[in-house]
Parts: structure tokens; C-alpha cells; sequence
């Protein structure tokens, strides 16, 4: 298939770009909603007009047709979709819940209506429209730029969560479901022009299936609050933090794992465990039923006072893949990071200089607690993790390299 990439639109004209993605990022209160709302006004603020399709969601105020010069967003009302029916669907369940009969038929519109110089699909929830993205230009002599911008690298963090499950029946469903994720992404990521990263570890994981394809990493910038200068005294609560969404599987997971192994260790220290972000209240209430030293807010409307009322952040991930977007809120609100190996990637902190790193949950638990009162060790490494990330974190280097992919440069 030939791809014109030097088509008048990107010279006389701003450059035309499809972005469908899962949904209408606001309110971004996940990393997957950050990246992809960051990417999206990255790109609409070098000038490029962007189109977004994705289902609405109702707490967003925005409505379907909602827009500015730049961008214009086409939105699907959620039809609410059997999460048993994709065990029989050729999908996995994160692109079946988003195929909806009304974006199919919003897709084929949006194809035939405009000249798209490229065509984004942010995560692979969206994979579902690539047969009818390719069938539509396969008689047609050029067609726009294809870019996958992946959030992780699927098929080895599905296939992680599936060795994880404990339930025989239940690990036969999600091996079913992490097989479909791995056919799909190797689909998504041969079809394509370029693929983006969101860690290096990512691109070279792709680069094993496809040697050469175009891979760069494109990690996500940050716009939240940056605190100049914090000291750590012992004034603080001798409270650690661990903040997120715990809406998905691998996330309850994580955090179910360590606060059993974590919230005796601190009872016994007296110090206090904080668990910040969103989560059915049915697993937050499990928690706080067996938890003594351990707390869970669930939704808040801000986390920065809960970061200024803290000593340590923690990552407690064994899996959940990819950038963590809090590691920048902890970094930029000057919270010492204590994690796993391996769950932290895609930012230039070091171990045990700008970040501590451990092998398992009790020896994670255990350094926190040994470090909770050593304030000269958590400011060194709150000082060093801010100077380490300072100026590597815009989003606007992101659009420009997203504006260079579809132009072809």
C-alpha cells in the first residue's frame, strides 16, 4: 500500500488527524486517561486539527460535537456491553467493550467524510476499527499514516495477570482473553506506520516481533502541581502513601497483595499505611474490614494535601506494566519513592539515589518502615529524583513528535 506522506496537507494546510481511543479522557483521573488526554492537546496545540472518536462518559462536561479550531469530539454513548460475550467474540474484553454498533457506524462516517492525513489508535482498546480502517483505503491509491500509540506492552502484561489469577477457572478465562490481546496487538503493530512506546523497555519487547518496524518511545509529560522546595521533618505523620485508581484487576491485585503483607509491619511500627484513589467500595470495605494500621479514602477530589501530609510515596506493583504517571506526581510533589524492581520504568531516577527498589512486598514493607524516620536519607532522595526529572517531562515535545510521524519527517 503506498502512503502519500507528502500530500499538500502538510504543507499547505494544518495535517488532518483521526485519534480514536477508548474514550473522552475528562476527567482524567487514571493514567491511561492522562496519556491519552495529554497526547490529544499535545498535538492539537502545533496546529493540527484533530477529530477524537470514543464513548462518552458521563462525568466529562463534554457532549458529543463539543469542540475549538483544533479539536472536535465525536462521542458515543456507552452502550453497556456483556462482559461474557466477548468470551465467545474473537476480541479480548478491552477492545469488545469498546465496538459498539454506534461506533462502527461513527467510524465508517468519519472514514468517508474527511481527508485524514493520519489515523491514531491510542491503545488497544480501539484495535477493534483497524479491519475496517484497512478495508476502507485498500482501493484507494494512498492512505493517511497509521500510528499505534501503545500505553503498555500488552501480550507480556496479560499474559503476566493471567499467571496471577488464583482460581483454576478464572485463570483459564483471562489466559483465553490474554491470547486474543496478544493476536490482536501483533495485528495492530503490523498494519501500522509507527508504533510508540510508552518506556524503552516497551519498544524492545515490540522489537522482538517486528525488528524493523518504526518504534519510538514516547513517554507521557506532566502538568501537575510542581512543588519548588519541601522539607521532611518530624512534624509529618510517620504515614507512607500508595496513590491510584484500583479499578482494574492488576491493580487490586497489587494492592490487595501488599497491604497483607504491609499492614501488620506497620501496625506493629506504629506507623500508617494511606490508600488514595478510586476503587469499587465493595473491595475498599473487604480491605478496611482486615486492615488495622492501613486506611482507604477511595475518590478524592485532590491528592496534593494527602502528599503534603505524608513521609514516602510507594509503588507496590509486581505487574500493571508500563509508565506509572503517579511516580511523576510523587517526583514533582517531592515524595521519596520506595518500589518493586521492575515497576518502575521511563524516567531517569536511580536506584538507591532517587528511588529505592526492593524484591518483594516484605522487603518493600520493611524498608519503609526502616526509613521512616531517617530524614536526612528521604530529603537526599526527594532533592535527587526532582533535579533527576525537572526538564524531561513536557508535553509539548510529545505533540511535536507525534506532528512529525504524520507528516513523515
Amino acid at each position: 500500500m503506498h502512503i502519500d506522506a507528502g500530500r499538500p496537507a502538510n504543507g499547505c494546510r494544518a495535517p488532518r488527524c483521526l485519534w480514536l481511543t477508548l474514550a473522552d479522557p475528562e476527567p482524567r483521573h487514571n493514567g491511561q486517561f492522562i496519556y491519552s488526554g495529554g497526547l490529544i492537546d499535545a498535538v492539537a496545540e502545533t496546529g493540527a486539527e484533530v477529530e477524537v472518536l470514543g464513548l462518552s462518559r458521563p462525568d466529562s462536561p463534554k457532549r458529543n460535537g463539543d469542540g475549538d479550531a483544533h479539536v472536535v469530539w465525536r462521542l458515543v454513548e456507552q452502550t453497556p456491553l456483556s462482559h461474557w460475550g466477548s468470551l465467545t467474540s474473537p476480541l479480548p474484553h478491552l477492545a469488545y467493550r469498546c465496538r459498539t454498533s454506534e461506533m462502527r457506524r461513527t467510524l465508517d462516517e468519519m472514514l468517508t467524510q474527511n481527508d485524514w492525513d493520519g489515523i491514531v489508535f491510542d491503545g488497544l482498546s480501539v484495535g477493534w476499527a483497524l479491519p475496517r480502517v484497512l478495508a476502507h483505503y485498500r482501493r484507494q491509491p494512498a492512505r493517511p499514516k497509521l500510528i499505534y500509540v501503545s500505553h503498555n506492552h500488552e501480550e507480556s502484561l496479560r499474559a503476566q495477570i493471567a499467571e496471577r489469577q488464583g482460581r483454576f477457572l478464572r485463570r483459564q478465562a483471562v489466559r483465553l482473553d490474554a491470547l486474543k490481546v496478544s493476536r490482536l496487538e501483533r495485528d495492530l503493530v503490523a498494519a501500522v506506520d509507527l508504533v510508540t512506546a510508552i518506556t524503552p523497555e516497551d519498544r524492545s519487547l515490540y522489537r522482538e516481533r517486528q525488528p524493523a518496524k518504526p518504534i519510538e518511545v514516547l513517554t507521557p509529560g506532566y502538568e501537575g502541581r510542581c512543588v519548588t522546595r519541601r522539607q521532611i521533618t518530624a512534624d509529618l505523620p510517620r504515614r507512607a502513601i500508595i496513590v491510584g485508581s484500583f479499578d482494574w484487576i492488576a491493580k487490586r491485585m497489587n494492592l490487595e497483595d501488599f497491604v497483607s503483607v504491609a499492614d501488620p509491619l506497620f501496625a506493629a511500627h506504629g506507623a500508617e499505611l494511606q490508600v488514595i484513589g478510586s476503587a469499587e467500595e465493595s473491595f475498599l470495605n473487604g480491605l478496611r474490614k482486615r486492615a488495622v494500621a492501613t486506611s482507604f479514602t477511595g475518590t478524592v477530589a485532590d491528592v496534593t494535601g494527602y502528599m503534603d501530609n505524608a513521609r514516602i510515596a510507594i509503588v507496590p506493583e509486581l505487574n500493571g506494566g508500563g509508565f506509572k504517571l503517579k511516580v511523576l506526581e510523587y517526583v514533582f510533589n517531592r515524595l521519596p519513592i520506595f518500589g518493586l524492581e521492575g515497576s518502575v520504568a521511563g524516567v531517569p531516577l536511580l536506584p538507591d539515589d532517587g528511588i529505592m527498589l526492593f524484591p518483594d512486598h516484605a522487603a518493600l514493607a520493611q524498608a519503609v518502615i526502616d526509613a521512616m524516620d531517617n530524614l536526612d536519607l528521604l530529603n537526599g532522595m526527594q532533592q535527587r529524583a526532582f533535579v533527576a526529572c525537572r526538564d524531561k517531562f513536557d508535553w509539548a515535545s510529545r505533540g511535536q513528535q507525534l506532528l512529525s510521524a504524520l507528516a513523515g519527517s
